[in-house]
């Protein structure tokens, strides 16, 4: 699975599930059940290559602009939940996922951020969609991690431990509308 059929694939979960007019909330979950849905129809070495694409995309918004802006919008500062957010972000699909990786700020366009409150983009059940579809496929309840381990497309997956970029200090809410001016309109003021 290339990164246009991950994209399709989650382009097409994100399609069924809107279509539900669900609130966000409940989004969140139904589209990890979308994808899983069509993972499980898929071979278990396209659930290996999905998961590595979204382990690539997820490693792609290891950046500190986008922790900064995930902080904001959800209020918590750890690796854990900045993890969750970068799921949640590839969760909401193609176009959110690549405007914001080009600004982080746009992401005070997105419905659920706009309005402020609790939103939580952050998908911890997204990132676990791909080990539930290859266990039920397979019957293997660690197969998915046993393959990804050795896969050489892994390798270069793990060495990232830093978020990329230039820090700036998030407890400043001057820097914070600085760098993140929209969002910090939202969630600041």
């Amino acid at each position: 699975m290339d990164l246009e059929e991950f994209w399709a694939l989650i382009g097409e979960a994100c399609a069924e599930v809107d279509a539900l007019g669900l609130d966000f909330d409940d989004r969140r979950d139904a589209i990890g059940h979308a994808c899983e849905e069509r993972l499980v129809s898929r071979t278990p070495a396209e659930i290996i290559q999905f998961s590595l694409r979204q382990w690539q995309l997820r490693d792609h918004a290891y950046r500190y602009d986008l922790w900064a802006a995930a902080f904001l919008i959800e209020g918590w500062w750890s690796d854990d939940a900045f993890m969750d957010f970068r799921d949640g972000l590839v969760s909401l699909g193609r176009h959110w996922y690549e405007r914001a990786l080009a600004d982080p700020d746009s992401l005070a366009d997105h419905p659920a951020v706009r309005d402020g409150g609790d939103v939580l983009v952050g998908n911890e059940d997204f990132g676990q969609v791909a080990h539930r579809a290859y266990q039920r496929l397979t019957g293997e309840p660690d197969g998915l991690n046993e393959a990804l381990e050795a896969s050489p497309e892994a390798g270069p997956l793990s060495v990232i431990t830093e978020p990329a970029g230039a820090r700036w200090d998030v407890a400043d809410d001057d820097e914070m509308r600085r760098h993140l001016p929209r969002l910090a309109e939202i969630f600041l003021d």
